[in-house]
């Protein structure tokens, strides 16, 4: 039987951290996954890489469009086999340095194939018995299925799937109004299809006012949203019934239907009981503070672990990991700085403590809020639509925040450094801010918080002192 240090099943973002690290610390590790191309994880193969891929295109070619009010005319249709390339192609620049070749020159052991436990420090692969003194599962997640009546008559795309179309369908509904129905769905309607987004409530982890803007401009991109309503049923195999809480019902026809209803785990085939891994009522890993099953050998990392299900959450979880496997006192995983963006066109970056989290805390806290009608970049560049709303202890210190604008996930990053360190609004004025840049935004929210000092007794001391 061979032996490891480190066993890690599973080879997307955490598993991928967690086996370069103890590889690079000169750790045995062994790397295992299904099949060579499923290295890189969903974000590479069904997520981030390809769906990002597809909403640049899906930009350019709206840019293009209007462009044509300044004499810019273009004509055609879209040939979607051409964008796929074009997204398949990126998958593969990737791909280059997120194989198993890759891996193995570099001193990882790699064995593809199914694994499954079968002690509580053993897997088998192939045939092949391996122990680790430390095993990880970093499994990653799979699209929930859509089980309706009349479901078996219709090809159902997910994440997984979407990528494979090669023509533009006229009529696509998405069921599910999250940040994946969201995303594809308006790269989609950007590219020429008529969609329609069937859902209980607009990304509803996120705060209202802050969607408020870019519902307005998925309805001005021609998406229809009929919100509060849930599918029931697939009639004619092109059509799918919904209702609302009213019983009111409607029938949406299709070209293509896409499904975004949330994701599942992936560790049915782990055997985990052999291991002795428990897990609860609803099937899901029983994980501690530390990202520990109830086998303390066995680690999990990323989207089988529950939680936040990006690839920088399994990042975080896997840089716990490797601390706790070395230090003398255990880490526990904390999100209190957790961070994300919906990479719609206005983008959403929350990030921090939400404001139910500070009250049910009962932190002290303020709101402040920005529009961008008054940033001159914003302006020039036609984006006014954008606000920004942030939480502020009575001191200044950043406490969480949330934005809503073109590329809000590169303008709110130094507000989310300022809320992983503890720094206050004031900082921001020491640094220079060149005009007219889009970040000037948090420099204006500063200004506006540092403002209120401009009061009373300091006032009357300004104009003691001035000479």
């Amino acid at each position: 039987m061979k032996k490891y240090d480190v066993i890690v099943i599973g080879a997307g973002s955490g598993g991928l951290n967690i086996a370069g690290f103890m590889n690079k610390a000169g750790f045995k590790v062994l790397l295992i996954d299904k099949e060579d191309r499923a290295i890189g994880g969903d974000c590479l193969n069904f997520g981030c890489v390809p769906s990002k891929a597809l909403i640049h295109v899906a930009r350019m070619v709206r840019d293009g469009r209007s462009a044509e009010r300044f004499g810019l005319l273009s004509s055609g249709s879209i040939d979607l086999k051409k964008v796929m390339d074009y997204v398949r192609g990126k998958q593969e620049i990737i791909r280059v340095h997120e194989n198993a070749d890759h891996f193995r020159k570099r001193g990882i052991e790699v064995a593809l194939g199914v694994a499954t436990f079968t002690g509580p420090d053993t897997v088998v692969v192939s045939g092949v018995q391996y122990r680790g003194k430390k095993i990880v599962i970093a499994t990653g997640s799979r699209p929930r299925k859509l089980l309706l009546p009349g479901i078996e008559s219709v090809n159902v795309y997910d994440n997984e799937t979407i990528f494979t179309l090669e023509s533009l369908p006229k009529r696509m509904v998405v069921i599910g109004a999250g940040p994946i129905g969201i995303e594809i769905g308006q790269a989609f309607a950007a590219l020429g299809t008529k969609v329609t987004v069937v859902g209980s409530t607009l990304l509803d982890k996120e705060d209202p006012e802050i969607v408020a803007p870019l519902r307005d401009a998925l309805l001005a991109d021609g998406m229809e949203l009929l919100l509060g309503f849930r599918p029931t049923a697939i009639k004619d195999g092109q059509k799918v019934v919904i209702a609302n809480a009213v019983k009111e019902t409607k029938e949406v026809s299709f070209d293509v239907l896409f499904s975004s209803i949330g994701r599942e785990s992936n560790f049915d085939t782990l055997d985990l009981a052999a291991a002795g891994i428990k897990t609860d009522d609803r099937g899901r890993l029983i994980v501690d503070d530390y990202l520990r099953t109830t086998n303390r050998r066995v680690l999990v990392c990323g989207d089988a672990a529950g939680g936040h299900q990006f690839t920088h959450a399994a990042e975080l979880q896997a840089s716990i990991i490797v601390n706790n496997f070395f230090a003398p006192f255990k880490k526990k995983l904390t999100t209190d700085s957790m961070a994300w963006v919906t990479y719609t066109s206005p983008e959403i970056a929350t990030f921090g403590l939400s404001e139910k989290e500070l009250k049910k805390r009962s932190i002290r806290y303020e709101v402040l809020t920005q529009d961008f009608t008054e940033s001159d970049r914003a302006i020039v560049d036609e984006q006014t639509e954008g606000k920004l709303k942030l939480f502020i202890s009575p001191k200044g210190r950043v406490l969480g925040g949330t934005m809503v604008a073109e590329q809000a996930g590169e303008i709110a990053q130094e507000l989310m450094l300022a809320q992983a360190n503890g720094m206050t609004l004031q900082a921001f004025l020491k640094k220079i801010y060149p005009y007219p840049t889009a970040a000037r935004i948090n420099r204006s929210v500063a200004l506006s918080f540092m403002g209120r000092k401009l009061h009373g007794n300091n006032l009357r001391l300004l104009h003691l002192i001035f000479h």
